[in-house]
């Protein structure tokens, strides 16, 4: 057996390579012990059989961010616990290599109120929380809203246009029947409470919200509780 050594050092003496990309090499996933990915260069190796994955990149491990399907009655303080390798969808179809590393320093943008549910955005990236706080006023939400109740008359016009909330006249949206019960709402900007109140104005209780696209990123069929990588080429 020989003396253990560190898992960067025995892949500079392997490929030739600095202990700079050897490093990230191992942090961006591409490097197995004995078949199993390891992702910390300090980790101490022995007699392991090390090795390259196909197609490595020596490129620094960028940020990421995900799309998750926020579950009904979820405070905001608790959903980037939800965001496990576990839970990870099996549509995800991103092709984006689950490293350990994604689940650190994760922050919620895009939030929900706590009873509804649908598509919030959990991310690494300090740029894109940003870009999503800046930009939320201007960003198309598309909303399914199940309703009860009997709707006024013009109420579909109304919830179009003409309502105000909390003393302020609403800018124009687009409300269609997606069914007998629910509302399909197309609106920007959106402010807590807002839907359900629009709905109270026009002789409906709201019985469940669920948000389904921001901007032009949809959250697709993910279930409750899981969620996917956003890919590189999607865009807000």
């Amino acid at each position: 057996m020989t003396d253990p050594i560190r898992l960067d050092k025995r892949l500079t003496q392997l490929l030739g390579c600095s202990r700079g990309d050897a490093q990230r090499y191992i942090e961006g996933g591409w490097v197995t012990v004995d078949g199993n990915v390891v992702e910390q260069p300090q980790a101490l190796v022995t007699n392991e059989l090390v090795a390259l994955r196909e197609h490595a990149e020596a490129g620094r491990t960028a940020s990421v961010s995900m799309l998750l399907h926020k579950p009904a009655g979820t405070r905001a303080d608790q959903l980037c616990a939800l965001v496990t390798p576990d839970s990870r969808s099996d549509l995800d179809a991103t092709g984006v290599n689950l490293l350990q590393r994604h689940f650190h320093g994760l922050q919620l943008g895009m939030a929900l109120s706590a009873e509804d549910s649908g598509m919030v955005v959990v991310s690494q990236d300090g740029r894109m929380l940003s870009f999503l706080k800046d930009r939320s006023p201007t960003l198309e939400q598309e909303y399914v809203v199940e309703v009860s109740g009997e709707l006024a008359p013009y109420g579909l016009a109304r919830l179009a246009h003409g309502l105000s909330y909390r003393g302020w006249p609403l800018p124009p949206c687009k409300v269609s029947w997606q069914s007998e019960t629910r509302l399909r709402f197309a609106i920007k900007p959106v402010q807590p409470g807002q839907l359900r109140d629009m709905c109270a104005q026009v002789g409906l209780q709201v019985v469940s919200i669920r948000r389904l696209r921001i901007g032009r990123v949809a959250m697709g069929k993910l279930a409750p509780g899981q969620w996917r990588y956003l890919a590189p080429d999607e865009r807000f």
